[in-house]
């Protein structure tokens, strides 16, 4: 049966098992990760339906979204069926799904830890290939006011500048922030670049009376604090 399906296309299936009718029918909580990502890519080839393209897109990246949602425009490209415009789409997707997860209440969020701000923050650390650094922005019981991306940069690093954090930090009226940012490198150890950027934004903000909290690097699932490590 299985056989005979990978030679039809979709629109030859039976209605019940087109991704496009089962996401009406049944809700997009139905579809497999390869369904949902069949619908992106709309159309197969002479050979192949979108269900088996999109099939072997995920075997690529061994089934992880996460991994997918690294791969480049022409990265995605290297897959049989995938053009530049089905990428793009991919792309997109991909970053509407991170942005997603960046939209956190941050008026509910309390931070009282080092654990509590890589919860906060790792999911959206956790695809990206390049450098950014980011701050947060907490009222007086360490509430979050907001969060925001300060700087973006290459592979091996970012320019922040100090005066633009602490401009955020007074119109946000925050009585204290926390600096993070990544090591696309893997290496979790702070540059000397990282411990006088830190140490210069402490004494800074202290002139303004503003704390400085903590200072996270993240790779991956993992984290380096600061505050942990008695750096500030």
């Amino acid at each position: 049966m299985v056989e005979r399906r990978n030679k039809l296309t979709i629109k030859q299936w039976s209605k019940e098992d087109r991704p496009r009718e089962k996401l009406k029918k049944q809700g997009r909580q139905s579809l497999s990760d390869a369904e949902l990502l069949a619908i992106l890519i709309g159309s197969g080839t002479p050979t192949e339906d979108a269900l088996t393209i999109a099939q072997k897109l995920l075997l690529s990246v061994d089934s992880d979204l996460s991994k997918l949602s690294k791969q480049s425009i022409p990265e995605l490209m290297k897959q049989n069926g995938i053009g530049e415009a089905k990428a793009l789409i991919i792309s997109a997707c991909m970053e509407l799904g991170q942005r997603r997860k960046d939209m956190v209440k941050p008026e509910k969020l309390k931070i009282q830890s080092s654990a509590n701000i890589h919860n906060l923050m790792s999911e959206h650390f956790a695809d990206l290939a390049h450098e950014e650094f980011w701050v947060i922005f907490l009222n007086r019981g360490n509430f979050i006011i907001d969060k925001k991306c300060m700087s973006k940069g290459g592979i091996s690093g970012t320019v922040v500048d100090i005066r633009i954090i602490l401009k955020q930090a007074i119109e946000s009226l925050a009585s204290s922030i926390i600096l993070c940012h990544n090591h696309p490198s893997g290496n979790l150890k702070p540059s000397n670049e990282d411990i006088l950027l830190t140490k210069k934004c402490k004494e800074a903000a202290l002139l303004m009376d503003i704390k400085l909290l903590d200072h996270l690097i993240f790779h991956e699932n993992k984290y380096y604090s600061f505050c942990d490590e008695g750096m500030l």
